[in-house]
């Protein structure tokens, strides 16, 4: 571990000019779609980066982009926008010298739209934007008024060419819809959050900051430090490492070689939280530290292979800080007391404005129960498993795109026998939302009639089995033991338990007023149901404005 931050202290004032640096984008869904559609819509892979790992650097999403619109200089209006929108965005990177002007000379804010304020010199880049988001709505059956209310600040840049930085800093409280007001308490944190304090009798209150320094070793090896979260794959969920858990820190080297792209991240997460009538407490959290490799290879211009492995252990240890080891064997060597988890990914572009994607992870292997020899149902046959499709411009319909994406993960999934090595960070699980035992069907499309107006629309299905008891555990809940469960070694099922079915839906407008400034006006519907529990509908009604930052997503 000293060697690598000896690497972060030296390395970063040998990297030559030549090599410039830029921070890496923030990761938002809906903004990574708008680049990923248009590699979609070209219908071969970009060189500038690897969509598998996010986020991207700002500095390759930048050359994608330009590339992009001097090979297609006749786009529709929708795409037009977009495209200048996401080049005005990282305006300093682009080779367009108009952007680089700036287009108020008489302001000393908003000089460029992107930013409230930015100074770029031989020494600094900087640039510095408040985010706001302010909503408001009413659920059925619910007298108090679900509302955010989140200021902050952002500021990010370079130093010398040579060292990307970014930050941000925020205060948010909110009252959540019913159904994930019932998640926050089930689980004890917030997802993509964590620490929270009591707003109110039914709200909650929290401070958010991440942040990173990011810079190249090399011209193939980029270097990153800092508190962030990550996301691997190609599809709306991800059984790999997603964005839905608290930010954690972490250690990343990304080397891209041509068609290959290996990444290496290593992290310090939380393993569990002290609590006081449910409410977190101050006290010292015991800790966990994840290892994770992958590597990505571009196979042809249409087809890309991903094979990943990683570590949760409850102590660090430096046998897994090799960059190249093979896992498993070192956990084998060490007598298997930590929990190694091997998967592939893969997406294929079969023609142009199609994309077909998937992950398979696998979190324990016997041969003979595995394919059933032995017997059906084992409780050691957990795995996960996505199909999805992206498919932009829909029957020829310009800016209408659609995602359909199936999801399933074993009882058991993610769970371990010893203490502190679930598949979780801060008592959320680092993958998937609903954890293991469960099926999912998503649906995500998305129409852009006006360049400044955007229909979104999402559909939703969901069945999990629920432990009926606190006590017993059916393998849906990966903070509890694999090896305390309710069931025998075979016999097991995807929905055992109490079996709850979830259906929900959300069509939502979202029109830009000014860069980065969004009004939303959404209405979502939802009903839960299940053996033991009376059906449950709501319906829920927001509105919204916000300023640099994303729009949270409430299917789960």
């Amino acid at each position: 571990m000293r060697s690598l931050f000896f690497y972060f202290l030296v390395l970063p004032f040998q990297v030559p000019a030549t090599w410039a640096q830029s921070p890496q984008l923030v990761y938002d869904r809906e903004y990574f779609q708008l680049i990923e559609r248009l590699e979609i819509r070209q219908g071969f892979f970009t060189e500038s980066f690897h969509t598998g790992v996010k986020p991207f650097g700002r500095k390759a999403v930048v050359r994608f982009l330009d590339g992009y619109k001097e090979a297609h200089p006749s786009l529709s209006q929708s795409d037009a926008f977009n495209l200048n929108y996401l080049l005005r965005d990282s305006w300093e990177h682009t080779t367009d010298t108009l952007e680089l002007l700036p287009q108020q000379k008489r302001r000393r804010f908003y000089q460029h739209p992107a930013d409230f304020y930015a100074y770029k010199d031989e020494v600094w880049d900087v640039h510095v934007n408040p985010v706001l988001h302010f909503q408001g709505g009413v659920e059925t059956d619910e007298a108090d008024l679900r509302f955010r209310n989140t200021r902050g600040l952002t500021l990010r840049g370079s130093i010398d060419n040579k060292i990307g930085f970014y930050t941000l800093l925020s205060t948010t409280d909110l009252v959540f819809p019913s159904w994930i007001n019932g998640y926050v308490q089930q689980h004890g944190a917030i997802p993509g959050q964590g620490f929270w304090k009591r707003y109110g009798d039914n709200g909650y209150s929290f401070f958010s900051a991440r942040g990173h320094i990011n810079f190249r070793a090399t011209r193939h090896i980029q270097m990153q430090f800092g508190h962030d979260s990550h996301f691997i794959g190609q599809g709306i969920r991800s059984f790999v490492l997603s964005d839905f858990s608290n930010p954690f820190v972490f250690v990343k080297i990304n080397t891209r070689i041509g068609p290959v792209n290996f990444t290496n991240l290593w992290g310090q997460l939380t393993a569990d939280i002290l609590t006081d009538r449910g409410v977190p407490t101050d006290g010292r959290y015991p800790q966990k530290w994840f290892s994770f490799h992958r590597l990505g290879v571009n196979l042809g211009k249409r087809f890309n292979l991903g094979l990943y492995e990683s570590v949760m252990a409850n102590r660090m240890d430096w046998n897994y800080l090799n960059p190249l080891v093979f896992y498993r064997w070192v956990e084998h060597q060490l007598g298997t007391p930590d929990k190694v988890m091997l998967g592939t990914d893969f997406k294929w572009h079969p023609l142009k404005g199609l994309q077909v994607y998937g992950q398979f992870v696998l979190d324990e292997f016997v041969f003979n129960e595995f394919f059933g020899i032995s017997g059906k149902g084992s409780s050691r046959n957990k795995h996960g498993f996505q199909l999805g499709i992206h498919h932009v411009e829909v029957a020829g319909i310009p800016n209408l795109d659609v995602q359909v994406e199936y999801n399933h993960a074993r009882p058991y999934t993610f769970q371990e026998k010893f203490d502190y090595q679930s598949y979780t960070n801060y008592r959320i699980p680092l993958t998937h939302p609903r954890g293991a035992n469960f099926r999912e069907l998503l649906v995500q499309s998305r129409f852009q009639p006006l360049p400044k107006l955007t229909l979104h629309a999402t559909a939703l299905y969901q069945m999990h089995g629920k432990d009926p008891v606190s006590s017993a555990n059916f393998g849906g809940d990966i903070l509890k033991n694999r090896v305390e469960n309710s069931t025998s070694l075979f016999g097991n099922f995807i929905g055992q338990g109490e079996k709850t079915q979830v259906y929900m839906g959300t069509i939502r407008a979202s029109y830009m007023l000014h860069h980065n400034v969004f009004l939303d006006f959404s209405q979502t519907l939802r009903r839960d149901s299940g053996e033991a529990v009376s059906t449950r509908t709501k319906a829920f009604s927001q509105a919204g404005l916000r300023l640099n930052t994303a729009w949270f997503d409430p299917h789960f």
